[in-house]
């Protein structure tokens, strides 16, 4: 793994990117993914609703934040973060959530929300330390938000 050749962007992956990096991710996720959404559906629906933040190793992409962004209530809500195995622990997530959070400020949102299984503990804490807390609970959810200071 070589740091240096990782570079970031904004919105520029294929609906065939998603899918495929969401399937090498698929058993990192808690529960993984497969057990609750159908890949390529949901692939289609980040590709066509959601600011995508990424982090590629050359044509690999290796890391990804999707954020869906509601304009008119000036909210975004992340619906994934995924980092390929080999990738973990580089820092990826932590400067995709910081392009994130820098996106939705520069847009005057107000706040960024998101879901996370409540058994996933490694995941809560990393949201802890980027200020976001709880606010709800449903069956097996945790919801979180982060206020942002515009």
């Amino acid at each position: 793994m070589e740091k240096e050749s990782i570079t970031y962007k904004t919105k520029k992956v294929s609906e065939n990117d998603i899918s495929l990096h969401l399937a090498k991710c698929n058993d990192s996720f808690l529960p993984p993914l497969t057990t609750r959404v159908n890949i390529a559906d949901y692939s289609k629906k980040i590709f066509d609703n959601a600011v995508t933040f990424e982090a590629w190793n050359d044509k690999e992409l290796i890391g990804l934040i999707a954020t869906y962004f509601n304009e008119e209530n000036k909210f975004g809500f992340i619906t994934s973060v995924s980092v390929t195995k080999e990738y973990m622990g580089a820092g990826i997530a932590s400067k995709l959530l910081q392009m994130c959070v820098e996106y939705a400020t520069k847009n005057k949102h107000k706040e960024i929300k998101l879901e996370v299984f409540k058994d996933n503990i490694p995941a809560i804490n990393f949201y802890k330390k980027y200020n976001f807390t709880q606010f709800a609970t449903k069956d097996d959810s945790i919801f979180m938000n982060r206020m942002l200071n515009n």
